[in-house]
């Protein structure tokens, strides 16, 4: 049974992915920094299903913190057969009023946090000449944001990540490839309030807004086992948004 890790996992994106990949068989390493009374109860709603699955607490961004998340995989699993960089944040700032600390911690978070986890996990993987790197970017990482320049910085560096990783670890077995979500019905796009969230989703050519679990079903057709040529890719899931 292979086994995946994902960053951030407790709510939204990341618990939706958890969830669906638990349903298609895999064990589950749950990981979170702040919410853990969520992990937990995902966490537990995925043992009373009879999935295998831990939680972690551990804040990716902290190279020592990442790697005891994936001591902690290993000792459960063995190994993390599948990476999804789902962790991040993101805030809406004039570009003026960005300060310095804002800006690193924006990268450390949503950055950082993929470099870490992905040397964590690159060792098991390039051993067993396989695995599945999956990073969730945003559709703002390809055309910039007004009011969130540090975060679609944060987003584009994480798409630059995967394609050099993807050409670099493609001869190990490797797949390194990237989601950009639009608009998510997540707890990230709560401080939007009615009259924004409206208006995006006016924008959405198709009408509505995006759901977890669309996202999560992307991730899920790059683990497969099928997908081994597809590695380097972008692939965008916002309505037609952009």
């Amino acid at each position: 049974m292979k086994t995946v890790l994902i960053t951030g996992s407790a709510r939204g994106i990341g618990a939706a992915t958890a969830a669906l990949f638990a349903d298609s068989g895999y064990n589950v390493v749950i990981n979170y920094n702040t919410s853990e009374s969520e992990a937990a109860a995902l966490c537990e709603s995925l043992t009373k299903k009879g999935h295998s699955a831990i939680a972690v607490k551990a804040d990716v961004s902290k190279p020592e913190e990442a790697q005891f998340l994936f001591e902690k995989a290993k000792e459960a699993f063995g190994g993390v057969d599948v990476l999804v960089n789902n962790a991040g944040i993101a805030q809406q700032k004039l570009f003026t009023d960005i300060t310095l600390e804002d800006f690193d911690r924006m990268f450390d978070c949503n950055v950082k946090s993929v470099f870490n986890c992905c040397q964590c996990a690159l060792p098991f993987m390039i051993h067993n000449k396989h695995g599945r790197i999956i990073n969730i970017s945003s559709m703002w990482g390809v055309v910039g944001a007004s009011c969130e320049v540090h975060y679609s910085a944060s987003k584009a560096a994480v798409i630059g990540l995967t394609k050099a990783l993807a050409r670099e670890v493609a001869p190990s077995g490797i797949t390194v490839n990237c989601i950009a979500p639009g608009v998510i019905d997540t707890p990230m796009n709560s401080s939007f309030d009615e009259e924004t969230m409206q208006a995006l989703k006016e924008e959405t050519p198709v009408g509505r807004i995006g759901t977890p679990d669309e996202i999560a079903k992307a991730a899920l057709f790059f683990a497969d086992e099928s997908n081994s040529f597809i590695t380097g890719q972008v692939l965008g899931i916002d309505g037609g948004f952009i």
